[in-house]
């Protein structure tokens, strides 16, 4: 009997230790979940409502009203009509936007600026974080807002007539702010048949079907071999690094001119430049002729490492923050043990003119135009300036990417981009590319391909070379030289520039 109360008691004990400890576990369970949802709910919030499967987004696209787009001006370039059901669908005011607005679709989804500014545009995302919290407990839970470009349709259109029936792209920009001021892709396409519901499925599967791929944003997805063009790349590597100066000349280059330059066992030819004579040229003499010997020299000199460090300092490498998806650009396909991922000092010195394994986007060689006219500094590329809804406007204020080199060299290679376009010998190479009355920097590029296919034809420049508005790249698929399409193609848009916007 004495043992009974004992043993009693002592089962006691463990039953109250585990009642605290299951106390506990439950306690801290709560707290994970709290802490959990709190996270997803408040901190990621806005990404979860970016997501393209997002519930509240799917639903959105059959019953709200999309925000309008515009561009700088104040022209519609995207706005929304009702069908017989009492339904939104877009409508697309011009064509020449297609590749960079994009479509929303109930069938095929989005593309374009529709599609990375989905959730604002349908309202899921507000400019307001908080607001954005609470408006999922409302009735009024969609806030569409609106965006504004610093595209002007004016010069967007302009870009498209240019191009004509080519397949190519125009990229301007403002070196100073990163707006991008036109951003053409050729051929286009009539984003409004995707959008209407009547004439979806036939409009989708023939711009689909088409070889020349009206879908693919050649501005931002097209990857070509950049040629001579690329040599304002060089130019920052060689003279960043020190490995040349505005004074340096080779003394191989002459007779190369006549022999070739023998790099490894591989002969690199370039024919003679009219009125160079027989004396080694200086910097700013290559540019304005276009000396592939003397960049390649100046490519060996700088190194396959220094050579891809600087690169990236432009871009090259990785993909560009903006807001569409960008292709990365590359100087060589990467994996040799020569340095900076070249396989041997050929692959270099072929890159250091624009060939080889080198490959850029026109954006990219926009953003290298922009980056000298602007004292090295590269800003933040963006075609969305200005949010508007009814919880206010939210403006994109220009933004420092990197300092990419230095004022000093930025001054040296404008002033060999400037011989290029205005002196005797440099206006051979970029015949229409002067704008008138405004002093004119800019780097033509025949990029060579394999086989019998026509080169690739390039500009690259900037105006007024003494105080930079705006930069331009032009690409031309199989245009044929630099001075033959790209560039007066950049002439004309620099004059519309100056016309409209620039005055």
């Amino acid at each position: 009997m004495s043992g009974a109360p004992r043993g009693s008691s002592a089962a006691a004990t463990p039953i109250g230790r585990g009642v605290v400890r299951l106390g506990v576990v439950l306690l801290v369970a709560f707290a994970v979940l709290a802490t959990t949802a709190g996270y997803w709910q408040v901190v990621r919030s806005a990404d979860l409502v970016g997501r393209p499967d997002d519930p509240l987004l799917i639903a959105a696209v059959r019953n709200v009203v999309r925000g309008q787009i515009r561009d700088r001006d104040g022209h519609l370039l995207a706005t929304s009509k009702r069908d017989a059901n009492g339904e939104p669908y877009r409508v697309y005011p011009s064509m020449a936007v297609a590749p960079v607005v994009g479509y929303a679709s109930r069938t095929y989804g989005t593309a374009g600026l529709e599609r990375a500014f989905d959730a604002e545009l349908t309202g899921i995302r507000t400019a307001d974080p908080v607001d954005q919290l609470l408006a999922k407990f409302t009735t009024d839970g969609y806030r569409p807002q609106n965006l504004t470009l610093g595209l002007s349709l004016d010069l967007q259109r302009e870009a498209v007539r240019l191009l004509g029936k080519d397949r190519g792209s125009v990229v301007m920009l403002d070196p100073r702010s990163g707006e991008v001021l036109a951003m053409a892709s050729t051929p286009t396409y009539d984003a409004s048949a995707i959008a209407d519901p009547e004439t979806a499925k036939a409009a989708f599967e023939a711009v689909s079907s088409n070889p020349a791929k009206p879908f693919l944003n050649r501005a931002v997805q097209g990857r070509y071999v950049p040629g001579s063009v690329f040599k304002i790349v060089t130019s920052v590597a060689a003279l960043g690094s020190g490995a040349i100066t505005p004074a340096t000349r080779f003394a191989r280059q002459p007779p190369a001119e006549r022999n070739g330059l023998l790099v490894s066992g591989f002969r690199i030819r370039d024919g003679h430049h009219p009125g160079t004579g027989s004396r080694p040229l200086a910097y700013r003499e290559a540019v304005e002729v276009s000396c592939n010997i003397y960049f390649a020299l100046a490519g060996l000199e700088t190194g396959g490492e220094a050579f891809a460090s600087w690169a990236e300092r432009l871009g090259f490498g990785a993909e560009i923050p903006f807001d569409l998806p960008t292709a990365t650009s590359q100087v060589t396909n990467g994996g040799g043990t020569f340095g900076g991922g070249f396989t041997d000092d050929v692959e270099l010195a072929n890159a250091a003119y624009g060939q080889g394994e080198t490959l850029a986007t026109p954006l990219q060689m926009a953003l290298v135009s922009a980056a000298v006219a602007n004292r090295g500094a590269l800003m933040t590329p963006h075609l969305v300036t200005r949010l508007s809804g009814k919880d206010g406007d939210t403006v994109v204020q220009p933004e420092v990417w990197r300092q990419a080199f230095s004022p000093e060299v930025a001054a040296d290679i404008n002033a060999a981009m400037v011989d290029a376009v205005e002196g005797d010998q440099g206006r051979l190479f970029t015949a229409g590319a002067k704008v008138p009355g405004v002093l004119t920097a800019g780097k033509s590029g025949t990029a060579q391909l394999d086989g019998s296919a026509r080169p690739h034809s390039w500009f690259i420049g900037f105006a007024p070379a003494d105080n930079p508005q705006v930069a331009i790249a032009v690409l031309v698929e199989s245009g044929g030289s630099g001075a033959t399409r790209a560039s007066p193609i950049a002439g004309k848009l620099l004059s519309r520039y100056f016309a409209t916007i620039g005055r």
